[in-house]
């Protein structure tokens, strides 16, 4: 009974678990003989376990728990191709205790559910952690250096754009296709400037499960990108339009009918160097197939985990074997995913042939918890802001005054920050929290004209994302970093 009493003492002191605890505890409820006891040393180690969430967390081990009585617990998810009877867990002896444990990456975040007895698919009822997707909601792992991304959340505090319904008929697909289009803050009040364009596949999903509206609100606000009008586009017959029979009406549709109606309709900047497509899984299939074969109107393409195999991976030999095309490409994937290895070769060859490329693998599925997390990713490589978030013309920073996006990043936990002056003056340089707290100012007096390199060391503080804040004269820009312990 004294095991016991120590789960129980250290649930009541809200200490957690040393990292070999839970096998630990595995080992001693199995060697104890009376069922009550068994029942004892769970419900006490379940209070801990609850305090610290679950799955169960030890350094780069989630243990996965169940409680109940099926005749067969499976855990499917990002990690095993969602295989309903891959990962059985293990029942403790005369207990209602299942569990399985897996090791994972330290910044990884996977999707799961459980499956009772072959066929009951389950959320996890002990996480509250959930990710909407194609199929409903999963259960959410996230490991201990996984920042959850803040740019997703509504901020009632800055300003907003709007979002306007639109649609548009299609003689191509003889079909009328809905829209949603996105206009930065302040769009009405300057009727003069004109804007790029960013077009989204699956587009009502990007902004019902990824937030895409609150990304471009905060990204706005964060001065992070500069301001742009997006269209969101709803597909009719998604698998036809994106990847089969229709791939090739629904890519006329988009360039003959309706990038002309965005841009008769909106204030756009009517060029291929300001127009971006981009989609996820069979999205970003179409999306290649659109920038590829129509350069003069899409000149940058963003793929999430493009799922390149429908007609026997036509848009990826098509690129790979074609002519090389003036398109900007940003790829973003999960190592976690069966399309990676093809995502990797794609990239290879992106890069021997001297495309201009962003690309970014992390341990992580097929899955919408991946591209919400990473459309700033794509909007900061493309769009990146050249002012300062103030619409004074003076107040924008000229190109002999920049401050250059920290390396490395995400970072652990010292970085470089690197800024040049055109002319000696007072700099400061200041570190904020997500919440605008001042974390470290690291230059507050006179620099001299030239290039400056600022050593940040984040040692004490916790994982997350952080700004840095440039201000010399009226000239201020904010960049955004993150650290990963």
């Amino acid at each position: 009974m004294k095991r016991i009493f120590l789960f129980l003492s250290l649930a009541i002191t809200g200490l957690s678990y040393p990292q070999s605890q839970f096998q630990e505890f595995i080992s001693y409820v199995n060697s104890l003989s009376d069922s009550l006891d068994k029942a004892a040393a769970i419900d006490s180690f379940m209070i801990v376990a609850r305090q610290q969430g679950i799955p169960f967390i030890e350094d780069s081990t989630a243990n996965f728990i169940y409680l109940g009585t099926p005749n067969s617990v499976n855990v499917p998810g990002d990690f095993n191709g969602w295989e309903p009877n891959s990962h059985s867990m293990t029942i403790l002896n005369q207990t209602n205790f299942w569990y399985r444990s897996e090791n994972f990456e330290m910044n990884a975040r996977l999707d799961y559910k459980f499956v009772l007895n072959g066929s009951n698919w389950i959320l996890d009822p002990e996480n509250p952690n959930t990710i909407l997707g194609g199929f409903g909601p999963n259960s959410e792992l996230a490991m201990p250096e996984y920042v959850q991304p803040w740019e997703i959340e509504f901020n009632p505090n800055i300003a907003h754009g709007t979002v306007e319904d639109k649609s548009i008929f299609s003689n191509h697909l003889n079909d009328t296709y809905q829209l949603k289009i996105y206009l930065p803050p302040g769009y009405t009040s300057s009727p003069s400037n004109s804007y790029p364009a960013v077009y989204f596949q699956d587009g009502f999903e990007y902004i019902d499960l990824a937030s895409a509206v609150n990304v471009f609100d905060n990204l706005l606000d964060s001065t992070m990108i500069d301001p742009l009008i997006s269209v969101f586009v709803k597909p009719n017959d998604r698998n036809e339009e994106y990847a089969f029979s229709k791939r090739n009406q629904y890519r006329l549709f988009f360039v003959e009918e309706l990038v002309p109606f965005i841009d008769s309709t909106y204030n756009t900047i009517p060029d291929a160097e300001n127009r971006l497509v981009l989609g996820p899984s069979f999205g970003g299939n179409i999306s290649a197939l659109i920038a590829y074969n129509h350069p003069d109107v899409f000149g940058k393409c963003g793929i999430q985990s493009g799922a390149f195999w429908p007609n026997n991976f036509e848009a990826y030999n098509l690129i790979i074997n074609g002519p090389l095309e003036d398109i900007k490409w940003s790829l973003i994937w999960g190592s976690y995913e069966s399309l990676a290895a093809n995502m990797s070769d794609f990239r290879d060859f992106l890069l021997t042939n001297n495309y201009e490329l962003d690309w970014l693998e992390l341990p992580e599925g097929h899955s919408w918890g991946l591209w919400r997390a990473t459309i700033d990713r794509l909007l900061e490589y493309f769009f990146p802001s050249a002012t300062t978030g103030v619409e004074d013309e003076e107040t924008q920073l000229p190109e002999t005054f920049p401050l250059f996006q920290n390396y490395p990043n995400p970072f652990n936990p010292t970085t470089k920050i690197e800024f040049r002056m055109e002319d000696t003056g007072f700099v400061s340089l200041k570190v904020y929290d997500i919440l605008s707290n001042e974390i470290a100012i690291l230059v507050n007096n006179i620099k001299p004209a030239g290039s400056h390199e600022i050593i940040f060391n984040a040692a004490g503080l916790p994982s997350g994302v952080y700004f840095y804040t440039l201000q010399a004269g009226k000239h201020i820009e904010t960049r955004k970093m993150t650290l990963l312990h």
